[in-house]
């Protein structure tokens, strides 16, 4: 499809942006729309370029506006009739410079295949770039104008620099023609010399105004220079920081290099002209010469200018990462990683003719017992633009491995900072020289801080110390951060934490989410924003009971089984046993909610209301499912399941609405297999029904119950593969639930002998010793286990 076309059927936020792009009268958008098939076939790059290309181009673009204008007099089309004849009026001021018109075209033409890329993005990064795109438009407009100004002025200049290359041929012909006519006449003589130093004159202002624009083009890319270093470069920086542990941010470098080439190419060019008034200054000088003054002060500033720009040119596009690892950042020894660097200045002759070589940990700190690593591999590629989809010139490092060096000094260093293995931050450079056209400069980019662990046990605790680093830190070449931890600030920190499910499921944490972690954390408080957690809190090696393992539990039982449940908004997930009772008690019978353990690592559980004998509203609680159960049966087809025993012995599943009134099966419905009841592929698995049996002459009075549930939090008792438990009925009363086991007469014998571990599981779970099996509540233990006949449950 053509571009316009493409560009007129995108959404509206998109639509704005062409609109935004085209409020300018360099080409006017009904220009652009009726000769849309035409401008999109012509090589405008070449009539920029080139001079007589630029002149046919320019010709025919005049024709077909002249057949516009002939077929809206056809029409009858006033108004178009009168805007055609303005713009080919309009077009005629380029009629000395077509060249610069055949600019302006390509760069309309490149911005809208920008506004293309942007809407081809994934969907979280588009949600992103629309966010931002208030905030980002009139400063990127800004810089577009400012790049496309340095353009044109280069243009005007290349044109000054042919008149006064031709205003000093014409005295030179002059002069030589004089000196070899030999004129006697003294008066003539005179005033022949008289128009010598008229011409002299004018040569020595031209020079004056040629050194002065030149000036000032330097005075234009130092500004531009120190925006793209200073904020366009920092700002992707950062983001390249944020997308690394978990945030859609765009992390794009086509603009960049854009940008970057374009003031590149701008310097380059100077240099040109500086070398020109090198060979104009040889063959004319003369006393007070402007050129002889200035330009080796010109040359030094274009110089400078130029080194600084590409000392930040190259930059590391995608960050060390392993292929089987749990985020970037993070390798492992002898285990193949892979990185990669990029040019952002994209001359197509410097295409495999720059060598990138990798080195690691040369400015490794001096204290004991840090380690140093070797990089093994294929360490020198050629900056090429072959291997990347965007055109970029890019190194692409695919297999690069860590050994780690013998510590020949014992391990000693001039420091004696005790940081863990996890905590040790390591740097991988990247080096290169940059030549081209005579200029020849060293360049360096280097990854962020990586975690190099050599067990796949550290991976837990080497993300988290990523994460931290990456949230907090803009120094990214401190190595020694972790040997005084700054503590995070709660905004910040719960933002992170949003990230982590965000990039894993598509879906972040709401404030209500956020707020329940912030009091599992300070405890209650009016406002969270000033509250801060410490580094160790978070996650300290061989700390078995710190906050990410917790999280990161959590994290990767949703990721692993709960995922669509999560995405389509139908677990609640971080919300405390208070908070959940008080929301449960406000609802109708059977209203349930599913939330996560805060004490079993990844578990999940659900609570519902009953009423008791009184009318009260009595909150009840399952002991959290693990990934143990999760793995043999989807959580959607255990709450499907679940039942309960009531009065008659009739079974009954207690959860009919999910929080806060959405029917049980409308809200899981898409989720549940095609069999049901005796179909069911999992009840022929274990080939009985697991139900529930609540009973009044169970209740038993007990002991004061937990701490934490003499606040109001409810009970969650021990529970079989179903979950076959429920929370006590009232604060103090927890429930036993007596479950009689009826082997089915139709089924003796059938069950395979694989199967009867899973039964006896089944009967008797404190049989098994599977640490995933953890108790919230271990003094209220189930006191017996039974399966009804599936035949039984039906009758």
């Amino acid at each position: 499809m053509a571009q316009w076309e493409r560009l007129r059927q995108l959404p509206a936020v998109y639509t704005q942006q062409l609109h935004e792009l085209y409020d300018r009268d360099a080409l006017p958008m009904d220009v652009r729309h009726y000769l849309s098939a035409w401008i999109e076939k012509q090589d405008w790059q070449r009539a920029a370029r080139d001079h007589n290309w630029a002149v046919v181009l320019f010709q025919v673009l005049l024709e077909h506006l002249d057949i516009q204008h002939s077929r809206f007099v056809q029409e009858e089309s006033f108004l178009m009739q009168h805007n055609i004849r303005r713009y080919k009026q309009n077009f005629q001021r380029y009629l000395d410079e077509p060249w610069v018109l055949a600019n302006t075209i390509l760069w309309f033409l490149q911005k809208e295949k920008e506004i293309l890329d942007k809407a081809d993005l994934p969907e979280q990064v588009q949600f992103l770039c629309i966010e931002q795109e208030s905030m980002e438009t009139s400063s990127q407009h800004d810089l577009e104008r400012k790049m496309a100004g340095l353009r044109n002025d280069m243009q005007c200049m290349e044109h000054t620099m042919l008149c006064l290359e031709e205003q000093q041929d014409e005295f030179d012909f002059k002069y030589q023609t004089y000196k070899m006519e030999a004129v006697v006449d003294e008066a003539v003589k005179q005033e022949r010399i008289k128009s010598f130093q008229i011409l002299i004159n004018k040569l020595n202002e031209c020079r004056k105004s040629t050194l002065c624009d030149l000036n000032k083009l330097l005075a234009r890319s130092e500004d531009l220079i120190f925006i793209l270093l200073t904020k366009e470069l920092t700002e992707w920086q950062r983001r390249q920081q944020k997308a690394c542990i978990g945030a859609p941010d765009s992390v794009c470098l086509n603009q960049l290099e854009s940008w970057f080439t374009c003031v590149a190419g701008c310097l380059f060019q100077l240099r040109e002209f500086l070398n020109k008034l090198d060979e104009l200054e040889g063959k004319l000088s003369y006393d007070g010469d402007p050129v002889k003054a200035q330009k080796p002060a010109l040359r030094r500033r274009n110089d400078k200018l130029l080194k600084d720009l590409l000392k930040s040119s190259v930059v590391v596009e995608t960050q060390p990462s392993m292929p089987q690892g749990k985020g970037p950042l993070v390798l492992r020894t002898n285990v193949q990683f892979s990185v990669k660097t990029r040019l952002l200045v994209k001359f197509p002759e410097l295409n495999h003719s720059m060598k990138v070589n990798v080195s690691m940990d040369r400015e490794a700190p001096q204290i004991k017992g840090y380690r140093r690593f070797n990089v093994l591999g294929t360490k020198t590629k050629a900056l090429n633009m072959a291997e990347s989809q965007s055109g970029g010139m890019v190194a692409d490092f695919r297999h690069l491995t860590l050994k780690e060096q013998k510590s020949g000094g014992g391990g000693k260093g001039v420091s004696d900072i005790s940081l863990s293995v996890t905590e040790e931050l390591h740097i991988i450079y990247f080096d290169t020289v940059f030549e081209y056209k005579g200029f020849s400069v060293e360049l360096q980019a280097s990854s962020l801080p990586v975690v190099i662990i050599s067990n796949s046990s550290q991976q837990q605790s080497a993300w988290a110390t990523v994460l931290w680093f990456n949230m907090l830190s803009q120094n990214t070449k401190d190595v020694m951060y972790f040997a005084n931890t700054p503590a995070a600030p709660w905004p910040q920190f719960g933002e992170m934490l949003s990230l982590q499910f965000l990039s894993a499921t598509k879906r972040g944490l709401n404030d209500a989410q956020l707020e329940m972690i912030a009091h599992r954390l300070f405890g209650k408080q009016v406002n969270y924003d000033n509250c801060k957690v410490a580094w160790p809190k978070f996650s300290k090696e061989n700390t078995p009971d710190t906050f990410w393992v917790w999280f990161d539990g959590i994290l990767v039982m949703v990721k692993t089984y709960l995922e669509d449940l999560w995405r389509d908004g139908l677990i609640m997930g971080f919300v405390s046993k208070g908070k959940e009772k008080s929301l449960l008690k406000k609802k109708q019978r059977g209203t349930f909610l599913l939330r996560f353990s805060e004490s079993v690592i990844g578990g999940i559980t659900f609570s519902w209301v009953e009423t008791t004998m009184t009318g009260e509203p009595d909150v009840k609680t399952v002991q959290p499912f693990t990934k143990t159960d999760l793995s043999q049966i989807p959580f959607h087809e255990i709450i499907r399941n679940f039942q309960i025993f009531e009065a008659d012995n009739v079974p009954e599943s207690p959860l009919l609405y999910l929080y806060p009134d959405t029917a049980r099966d409308e809200a899981f419905a898409k989720y549940y297999s095609e069999m049901s009841g005796d179909n069911s592929p999992y009840i022929k698995y274990i080939k009985t029904k697991l139900v529930f049996v609540s009973k009044e002459n169970a209740l038993e009075a007990r002991s004061p119950m937990h701490s934490d549930m003499a606040q109001g939090e409810g009970l969650e008792p021990m529970k079989g593969l179903f979950g076959e438990a429920v929370e006590a009925s009232g604060d103090h009363h927890p429930l036993n639930s007596p479950l009689a086991y009826h082997p089915d007469p139709m089924l003796s014998g059938s069950v395979p002998p694989q199967e009867e571990d899973l039964l006896l599981y089944l009967n008797n779970p404190n049989l098994f010793g599977d640490p995933d099996i953890l108790q919230d509540e271990p003094d209220f233990p189930l006191q017996e286990l039974h399966c009804l006949p599936i035949q039984s449950i039906f009758q």
